[in-house]
């Protein structure tokens, strides 16, 4: 393929950037490929760490998504164990020429082109101790399943997905859990107050003491103090509070010397090209493309395969629809599309929006009049059918007759 780059950077050695090489070879790239990683481990995937991995179900090695020989195959250069410190731009003002990478042991990398897919790192809390666990990494992972093997408590700081999975794991090895949850509502931020409510009823129903439009005053020998004044002891404690994008790498200013916009990630346009940094895109939780960060498995890969094509100068991949899981208390929580943009939220299959079993409930999220999301508990069959509709903003007219229609099966 004429016009390719030469020597291709990817720094960041998770789901995006791994399948950013991949894509890269899969559209024809033949130049050389570095793929640059902060963790000694070769690329794995994140989703079992709070699932399979946590309960004991899998060796951490089973969460492996290519080994060394694989990338090697692939002909990708890996260095591994070594996180990026450093970006400087080599051949003037427009950002033209060479890109150079440092690296934590001394070393530099160069090349034409960059993808930066250094992911996120675990929030923490002021004063948070150094024995509260957190859920990110492989190794995080693996210490706190061993964790589990050996207390009869556990404490949970944050109610969202991560939070949810590492109490259902704990639960099913017989620890009494305790989630606490500054919102009124777990997991709002995803599904909204209305639809969040079902994942709190989910943890109290498994036997959580969940407790919501809780604040912290701070951490004390064996667990927290409220602002109420209340202490909550626990054998151990978990943090999950959210994330922080990996990018105190990176310089101030761009080669123009205008002020990189990291606000919320690593500002991109819609193909990922990372703006204020010529020749830099950026994929996964760690970019923000067209003013919106996801930090989900799917969209990961879907925005590789976008970058790839635009590295390459491609034809772009088609558009698809965003998507997400979290596995809790037995049953599967499905989102198809972007709930933040709905104003008001439909019935579609179940009866958990009125009180009844959350299991089988499906419930649509419009923006005005359109589909722009539906999400899915214990319910795959039925949302993968509104897929097409999600996809195509479907209005709220169609959305019911696509209930009524697989109700009637």
């Amino acid at each position: 393929m004429a016009g390719q780059p030469e020597h291709v950077l990817v720094v960041g050695a998770g789901l995006g950037g791994l399948r950013t090489a991949e894509q890269l070879r899969a559209a024809g790239h033949q130049g050389r490929i570095s793929l640059v990683g902060a963790e000694p481990h070769a690329p794995y995937d994140r989703p079992p760490l709070s699932k399979q991995v946590l309960r004991g179900e899998w060796e951490p090695a089973r969460a492996m998504l290519r080994d060394a020989d694989a990338l090697d195959e692939l002909g990708i250069r890996s260095y591994l164990g070594t996180a990026a410190v450093a970006l400087r731009h080599h051949g003037g003002a427009d950002g033209r020429g060479t890109i150079e990478v440092e690296l934590a042991d001394g070393a530099t990398l160069h090349g034409d082109v960059l993808v930066v897919a250094t992911g996120v790192a675990a929030r923490t809390l002021p004063g948070q101790p150094a024995t509260a666990h957190t859920l990110r990494t492989l190794d995080d992972s693996v210490a706190l399943r061993d964790a589990l093997e050996r207390i009869g408590s556990l404490l949970v700081v944050g109610g969202g997905f991560i939070g949810a999975e590492v109490a259902g794991a704990a639960l099913d090895r017989g620890v009494a859990v305790t989630v606490l949850e500054a919102l009124e509502v777990p997991a709002e931020r995803a599904l909204g107050p209305i639809v969040g409510a079902l994942a709190g009823r989910l943890m109290s129903e498994a036997g959580v003491d969940l407790r919501t439009g809780t604040r912290l005053a701070g951490f004390v020998d064996g667990g927290v103090e409220l602002a109420d004044g209340t202490r909550v002891a626990a054998d151990a404690i978990v943090v999950g509070v959210g994330a922080v994008p990996e990018l105190g790498w990176l310089p101030a200013t761009g080669p123009d010397g205008s002020a990189l916009d990291v606000s919320d990630g690593l500002a991109c346009g819609p193909t990922g090209r990372v703006h204020g940094l010529p020749g830099v895109w950026s994929v996964g939780d760690v970019a923000r493309w067209d003013g919106h960060r996801t930090e989900h498995w799917t969209s990961a890969g879907d925005q590789a395969r976008a970058v790839a094509h635009d590295i390459l100068g491609a034809d772009p991949p088609p558009a698809t629809v965003p998507y997400f899981w979290s596995d809790q208390f037995g049953l599967k929580i499905q989102l198809i599309g972007r709930a933040d943009r709905a104003d008001s939220v439909l019935a579609l299959h179940g009866e958990g929006l009125d009180g009844g079993a959350v299991r089988g409930t499906v419930a649509g999220y419009l923006a005005g009049d359109r589909l722009v999301a539906v999400a899915a508990f214990g319910a795959a069959r039925l949302v993968a059918r509104y897929r097409p509709l999600v996809a195509e903003g479907a209005d709220r007219g169609a959305a019911l007759a696509m209930a009524g229609t697989l109700d009637a099966r």
